[in-house]
C-alpha cells in the first residue's frame, strides 16, 4: 500500500480546497502523488516481481491494506454518519438487507454462481470507478463537449475491456477475480481480441489527438489529471491481465490504483464533513489525522479477513493463525456465512453507485472533489457503480472480502 497521496493531502488546509486548483480535485502535486503514484508503485513492483503467487506480505500490505481497507472508508460517507442515515434512512437499510438476501439465494443455488455474481458486479464497479474519475477531470477543466464526453468514456471502456476480453478469450490464467473459475471460459473469443484491439488503438489515437486540437487550436489548458487516470488505467490493466500472467502482477496493479484514490476521496470527504459538523462521530473519528482514518480502515479489514480465513479458507495460518488442513464449513453453513462475510463489499458495490451522485451531493463531497459547489452541466457524466458523478463528483482484484 502506498500512502503518499493521502499522506500530502493531510497536510492540506481543510476547507480551502475548491474549483482554484487549476482542474485538480486536490491540487496538481497531491493529484499526481495519488493517481500517479499509486500507479507507479503498482507498474514499479510487477517490474521487479519474478511472478508467482501472493506471499503473506504482499497479501497484508496490497489485500488487507488496500483492498479491503478502503471498502471499510465507505463507513466515513454512510454509517458512521446520522445525519446522513437520517437523510436516506430506507437506503441504508434495504441495501446490505437485499445484498444479503440475493448472496445466499446465489449460494444455494450454487457457490460458483456466488462468486460469479459477485466477480462480475465487482468488474463494473472497477471499470466504472476509472470513467468516473474522468468525469470529475472533465468538469474541472470545463469540458462540455459531447465529443469529449463520448470519447473519454470510449477509451476507458476499451483500456479496462480489452484486457477483460483477453482473459475471458484466454483461459486459464495464474490468477483470478476471487475464485478459480468465477469468470466464464469463453476461448471462442479469441477471434475477437484482434480486431477490437486495432479499435482501441485508434480510440487511443483519436484521444491523443483531441488532446492537441484542444490545447493548439481552443488553447484549452492541458487537462494533466485527466490525461493520467486515462494513461494508468490503460497500463496498469493491460500488465496485470496481459502482459504478465501471474496473482502478484494482477493483484498490485488491479488494487493500487483503484484503493488509494478512494480511500484519499473519502478521507478528504471526512475532513470537509468535519468542517460541516464539528460535533459529529465523523469529526471525533478523524480529529486524529490520516493515522487514525487509516487504523480504523485497517482494524476491520484484519478482523475481517481473519475471520475469511478462520471460517471459510485456511490458506493463511501464518497470519491467522489456525491449521490448513481445519474442516471447511458444510453447505448450508457456507450459504449463510459467505454472504454475510462478504457483506461490506457488496454494499460497497451498490451504495458506491449512489452516494457521490447529484442527488446526494451536500457542500463536504463539492468541497473533496474540487469544487466550491456542486457542478453544472456534462448531463451524461454519470459515474455509475464506481460512484462518481461529474455533477456531484466521484465516487478487488484478489479477494476483497
Amino acid at each position: 500500500m502506498t500512502t503518499a497521496g493521502p499522506d500530502v493531502l493531510a497536510a492540506l488546509p481543510a476547507g480551502r480546497r475548491g474549483a482554484a486548483h487549476g482542474g485538480f480535485l486536490w491540487g496538481r502535486g497531491v493529484d499526481l502523488a495519488v493517481f500517479g503514484g499509486s500507479a507507479a508503485v503498482a507498474l514499479g513492483l510487477a517490474a521487479l516481481s519474478a511472478g508467482g503467487a501472493l506471499p503473506a506480505w504482499g497479501f497484508l500490505l496490497v489485500v488487507v491494506g488496500v483492498d479491503v481497507a478502503h471498502v471499510h472508508t465507505t463507513l466515513f460517507r454512510t454509517y458512521l454518519d446520522p445525519e446522513e442515515l437520517r437523510r436516506h434512512p430506507a437506503l441504508y437499510a434495504a441495501v446490505p438487507l437485499a445484498c444479503y438476501a440475493a448472496g445466499v439465494a446465489l449460494h444455494l443455488a450454487s457457490e460458483l454462481t456466488f462468486w460469479r455474481a459477485l466477480a462480475y458486479v465487482a468488474v463494473v464497479h472497477f471499470v466504472r470507478q476509472q470513467v468516473g474519475w474522468v468525469a470529475i477531470y472533465r468538469a474541472l477543466a470545463g469540458e462540455r463537449a459531447r465529443v469529449d464526453r463520448l470519447l473519454d468514456d470510449a477509451l476507458i471502456y476499451a483500456a479496462t475491456g480489452w484486457p477483460l476480453l483477453y482473459w475471458h478469450a484466454h483461459p486459464p490464467r495464474a490468477f483470478q477475480w476471487f475464485v478459480h473459475g468465477d469468470f466464464v471460459s469463453a476461448p471462442w473469443l479469441a477471434a475477437a481480441v484482434g480486431p477490437l484491439g486495432v479499435v482501441y488503438a485508434a480510440l487511443a489515437v483519436a484521444y491523443v489527438a483531441r488532446a492537441i486540437q484542444r490545447a493548439r487550436v481552443a488553447r484549452a489548458p492541458l487537462n494533466l489529471g485527466k490525461h493520467v487516470v486515462v494513461a494508468t488505467t490503460a497500463a496498469t490493466w493491460y500488465v496485470g491481465i496481459v502482459a504478465t500472467d501471474s496473482d502478484f502482477q494482477f493483484t498490485v496493479t488491479n488494487v493500487l490504483v483503484h484503493g488509494v484514490p478512494y480511500m484519499a476521496l473519502v478521507f478528504a470527504y471526512a475532513r470537509e464533513r468535519a468542517i460541516e459538523a464539528p460535533r459529529s462521530l465523523v469529526a471525533r473519528l478523524v480529529a486524529g489525522g490520516l493515522l487514525a482514518f487509516l487504523g480504523l480502515a485497517l482494524a476491520l479489514a484484519f478482523a475481517e479477513e481473519m475471520l475469511w480465513d478462520r471460517l471459510v479458507w485456511h490458506d493463511r495460518p501464518e497470519l491467522f493463525g489456525g491449521a490448513v488442513d481445519e474442516p471447511l464449513l458444510g453447505p448450508r453453513a457456507r450459504a449463510l456465512i459467505v454472504p454475510l462475510l462478504a457483506l461490506p463489499q457488496a454494499t460497497h458495490y451498490l451504495l458506491d453507485a449512489v452516494v457521490w451522485r447529484r442527488r446526494h451531493t451536500r457542500p463536504a463531497q463539492a468541497r473533496a472533489l474540487g469544487f466550491r459547489t456542486a457542478p453544472e452541466g456534462d448531463e451524461g457524466g454519470e459515474g455509475g457503480e464506481a460512484g462518481v458523478s461529474a455533477r456531484s463528483g466521484p465516487p478487488p482484484a484478489s479477494r476483497e472480502a
